[in-house]
Order: C-alpha cells, then sequence, then structure tokens
C-alpha cells in the first residue's frame, strides 16, 4: 500500500461563500463543483499541491447522519506552509477575517499566524524562518 495524498473535506453550510472565500481572500484556484451552477453541493480550490473540498452539510447528512447533525467547524485545524507570508498577513487583515493566533515566530523554525474561515475552521499558515 502506499499513501498518496490528503485532502482535507470540509462540511460547511454554503459551499459558494466558502469556495469564494478561499479564492478572493486566500487565492485559491477553482477546482470543480457539483453541479456546475450554484446551489452547489460539492467545490474544491486548489493551489499548487494543496487541494480543499467542502461539502454541503444537508448533503453530506444523507450519506453522514451523525456529521449533518454535529454543527459546522471543529477540532480540526489546517496548516498550510506558504512563502510570503507578511503579505498574506496582511490580505487576510484587509479581507476582515478573525485572527486567533496573531503573527509570530515559533521556535521550531516556523513564522506563522492563524485565522478562521467564515465557517468557523482554523487555518494556520506558516513560512519557514531564513536564517
Amino acid at each position: 500500500m502506499k499513501l498518496k495524498k490528503l485532502t482535507p473535506n470540509l462540511v460547511v453550510p454554503n459551499v459558494e461563500a466558502s469556495l469564494n472565500f478561499y479564492r478572493s481572500v486566500l487565492g485559491f484556484q477553482p477546482g470543480m463543483t457539483v453541479p456546475e451552477k450554484p446551489p452547489y453541493v460539492f467545490g474544491s480550490v486548489t493551489s499548487d499541491a494543496v487541494e480543499i473540498f467542502f461539502n454541503d452539510h444537508k448533503t453530506v447528512a444523507e450519506d453522514y447522519p451523525a456529521l449533518g447533525a454535529k454543527p459546522i467547524g471543529g477540532s480540526l485545524t489546517l496548516f498550510i506552509e506558504v512563502e510570503g507570508i507578511a503579505e498574506l498577513f496582511k490580505k487576510v487583515q484587509q479581507h476582515g477575517a478573525k485572527i486567533t493566533m496573531p503573527m509570530k515566530d515559533q521556535f521550531y523554525g516556523m513564522r506563522e499566524f492563524a485565522m478562521e474561515d467564515p465557517d468557523g475552521w482554523v487555518i494556520t499558515f506558516a513560512e519557514r524562518i531564513e536564517k
């Protein structure tokens, strides 16, 4: 067996709103949607090797009733390594995103900040500190 890829699949109340946020604020490229036009039940975004799926919580509840009954957001956090963290931090602030961890240098050699997306998912962005 060979594991090839991990793609977060976030359950959200409005797939179109999530897609718009990740594209306009975070600079992701559009992936695929189901159906092709809104209202979507599924959508994805990509940026280089990073891919994120979004599923409508009502649709997910059909196959996974326990997931559909839970509140959106949760204990999962996303950790995305980037280049140009200062520029991204400024853009996120300009869009009024909720910053949950201000920019800081970590003891393990990363400069990081964390924010919440509109559905309450926490994303930490990190850039290796050049020595």
